[in-house]
């Protein structure tokens, strides 16, 4: 069967240069596509940019204007918000590349197969350039696996996801295993867990679509649901219709844009916290959150360069403190406390008291809290 594929891979490698795109793609489809099948959506295929590049797969490339600043290095406080950054601290916007499969099924099991890859990345000018991949039967799935992993070899590059590291990279991990092929190693920031810190309770949910349109304002009406993904690509097999196909493509393209509007948003978060209230973010979680990992100085003082790292710490534990401070004035129980718990710690009583008695306020009397508050209160008052 191996040898049959690659003869006839061979056969479409060979084809005449002056044959155009549209024949060269129904020699690819002419295995599976049946005969009552409409030759016009091959050629709208090419119409939409969609090129050969391997037995049964396609190609094509979107670039997209992107309303962001091109952030020339990645915020020192950024590996706080997305830990999977946490040894990667000369990067800049550009190095990252976001990934997204649609697949035949939820599931990673041996019988789900990757149809649709993406992978989107920022070019020098601020644009975002998306290439897409698109299997058009399962025949193809070895030339299409070894077109996509091309795009994890790059020096220095980081892969973004949401969700990738429970499904994407998985299915990923299986299909090359599947097909004798080394799955490839990369540094791979999922931004799943991070945004789940930051918008957890504020909106219902935390998938990618509900932080795109809640949070950043993205419009995704008339966007394709993803979940219908697997039946579009079956009937694409049963019939050649590519109306559907080319929506659950288009959808591919936004997830990709959206994911790298959510990345932008952390880069915002992480340059100036303060900044940041119109991405509604839970600032008792980040505020917690840094104080917690900014006193594990070692993680971040080997983010810095040589020379400036103690400098660079110093004034990220500057901005943590502030930033409890500010969550703490807001009336954020647990900010309250623990900012009331660091300043009796420094010595400076006065402020741990006041901060005390504002969350006696705030916690029930029913509650541990209200007893330890009261605790702090009567050492507080005879320190003073």
């Amino acid at each position: 069967m191996t040898g049959n594929l690659r003869d006839r891979l061979k056969r479409i490698q060979n084809l005449k240069k002056t044959e155009t795109a549209v024949d060269i793609l129904a020699a690819a489809l002419k295995t599976r596509t049946p005969e009552n099948s409409s030759f016009a959506d091959l050629t709208s295929l090419t119409e939409k940019g969609w090129i050969p590049c391997g037995f049964q797969v396609l190609k094509r490339e979107v670039l997209i204007d992107f309303p962001t600043k091109n952030f020339k290095k990645m915020p020192a406080a950024l590996p706080i918000i997305i830990p999977d950054l946490a040894k990667k601290a000369s990067c800049c916007i550009n190095d990252f590349i976001f990934f997204d499969l649609e697949t035949t099924g939820l599931s990673g099991g041996a019988g789900t197969v990757a149809f649709l890859a993406a992978f989107g990345q920022f070019s020098p000018d601020g644009k975002l350039r998306v290439t897409q991949y698109l299997l058009l039967d399962y025949p193809g799935e070895n030339d299409f696996l070894e077109a996509v992993l091309v795009n994890f070899k790059i020096e220095r590059s980081v892969i973004v996801s949401y969700n990738g590291k429970s499904f994407d990279s998985n299915i990923l991990k299986t299909r090359c295993l599947m097909n004798g092929i080394k799955p490839p190693e990369y540094t791979h920031a999922d931004l799943l867990h991070p945004a789940r810190r930051l918008w957890k309770n504020i909106i219902t949910d935390c998938s990618q679509s509900s932080i795109e349109t809640q949070i950043l304002g993205l419009d995704r009406k008339g966007d394709m649901p993803g979940s219908l993904a697997p039946d579009i690509w079956f009937e694409f097999l049963k019939t050649g219709g590519t109306d559907w196909l080319m929506g659950i493509c288009d959808h591919n393209i936004r997830d990709i844009t959206g994911l790298a509007s959510i990345l932008c948003a952390m880069f915002s978060i992480a340059e100036d916290p303060f900044k940041a209230e119109k991405y509604n973010i839970n600032f008792e979680r980040l505020a917690l959150r840094w104080r917690d990992i900014i006193r594990k100085s070692d993680r971040y003082l080997q983010l810095t360069n040589e020379g400036d790292g103690y400098e660079q710490y110093e004034e990220l534990q500057l901005t943590g403190n502030n930033l409890l401070k500010y969550a703490a004035d807001k009336g954020y129980k647990r900010a309250v406390y623990v900012y009331s718990f660091d300043q009796m710690r420094k010595g400076n009583y006065h402020e741990a008291l006041d901060f005390a008695r504002r969350g006696l306020k705030l916690f029930g009397e029913d509650t541990i809290w209200h007893e330890k508050l009261l605790r702090r209160i009567e050492r507080l008052e005879k320190k003073i």
